[in-house]
């Protein structure tokens, strides 16, 4: 399945490789080292990191993407026999990181990608958790549940004693009660970040710290070349179908914003989201009717959830009767996400290539009319 979507995305990466921007070390500023270029980190779509090089010690700046006056968090990455001096208003870090604690399927997802699960020692939740060696290293006791946010089992996480915590600081994760275990605490914003991209580059984060830049460099750059290749394909498309997004939960509708990665993903995909014009990056909230008048004639309409069982259409009817009144319910226009099925967050995020050609076979599939659904596919019945 993989080699096919290869074959056809070649003329793509082929314009994509040429231009030399995934390659590009702009932006690594080096003072007095030699690093080798194969793994030297600098981020070419992600906002909320930096890297620089001086001497013996590698400096590693973290931001919010969204708001550059939030608080940053700055790491000097150094040998542990390293004895010289550390930069003044920077937390040591002895590299390469062994063992580590991620509290999100998103920071999962790095580790996962350079296939290195040994490492992840504590998570949060299982609940949509496919990959086998995470679930066998769970059944062996070589990787620990911690408990779920704002409730985390300190005692758990001190017995475990990892290198790092992999945090998420501008979400509710009640850190503030492990925050005195003095194992240090390392924000991953990929979740912050407002393209594909730059939420998928945070892998060169992770493989920083491993010891697995070079292999982060080179996974990110394979990603980057797959997924531009594919926009390239439907940059000049002129019918650009109108997508929307989400469901009513609590009488409330739950979609995201026109600035979210997400609505990148709609663009890059040849299409157009309902809420484009939108100034959010994260999630909003809608009553119904407001989501009716923008969305009623869509073409398309995005959902993904866990459900057991065969979702469709009927399902949705009886969800709320109301999804009937969509043009994309009435012309069977949904483009639909099973997590009990597929591992969405743990492989999504660091596969937007994959996610973007299940979005493009939908919207054009006369550019894509081979490929085989990896997380979306467009429900027929």
């Amino acid at each position: 399945m993989r080699m096919k979507y290869m074959i056809i995305c070649l003329a793509g990466l082929l314009t994509v490789s040429c231009s030399g921007k995934g390659s590009s070390s702009a932006g690594i500023e080096s003072h007095g080292v030699n690093v080798d270029s194969l793994s030297m980190v600098t981020p070419v779509h992600a906002q909320g990191f930096n890297v620089s090089y001086q001497g013996d010690v590698t400096l590693l700046d973290i931001n919010d993407p969204e708001n550059k006056e939030a608080e940053r968090f700055h790491f000097a990455l150094v040998d542990k026999e390293y004895k010289g001096e550390i930069p003044e208003g920077y937390i040591r870090l002895n590299v390469p990181v062994e063992t580590a604690i991620c509290m999100t399927s998103l920071q999962l997802s790095n580790f996962l990608k350079l296939d290195i699960p040994e490492k992840v020692v504590g998570i949060t939740s299982t609940r949509h958790l496919h990959n086998e060696k995470m679930n066998q290293q769970l059944k062996e006791g070589k990787t620990h549940k911690i408990g779920i946010e704002g409730n985390f089992d300190n005692e758990v996480i001190m017995a475990i004693n990892p290198d790092v915590i992999f945090i998420s600081p501008f979400k509710r994760g009640g850190y503030d009660a492990i925050r005195n275990i003095d194992i240090p605490m390392i924000p991953h914003l990929g979740y912050k970040e407002l393209t594909p991209l730059g939420q998928a580059e945070w892998i060169k984060v992770v493989g920083l710290l491993t010891g697995n830049a070079a292999l982060a460099n080179s996974t990110f750059k394979g990603i980057e070349s797959r997924y531009n290749g594919l926009k390239a394909m439907v940059d000049t498309v002129k019918c650009r179908p109108t997508v929307f997004s989400g469901e009513m939960r609590g009488g409330n509708w739950y979609a995201v914003g026109g600035k979210s990665f997400l609505a990148q993903l709609f663009r890059d995909a040849g299409g157009d989201y309902f809420l484009k014009d939108n100034e959010e990056s994260g999630g909003v909230t809608l009553d119904y009717e407001t989501v009716y008048t923008n969305a009623a004639h869509a073409d398309y309409w995005r959902i993904v959830n866990s459900f057991d069982g065969d979702y469709s259409y009927d399902v949705l009817k009886e969800q709320d009767n109301r999804y009937t009144d969509f043009d994309a319910w009435k012309n069977h226009g949904v483009i639909y996400c099973n997590m009990k099925e597929v591992p969405f967050y743990e492989r999504m995020p660091v596969e937007p290539e994959l996610v973007l050609s299940d979005f493009i076979h939908v919207f054009h599939p006369d550019i894509l009319p081979d490929h085989k659904p990896e997380y979306y596919h467009l429900l027929k019945k």
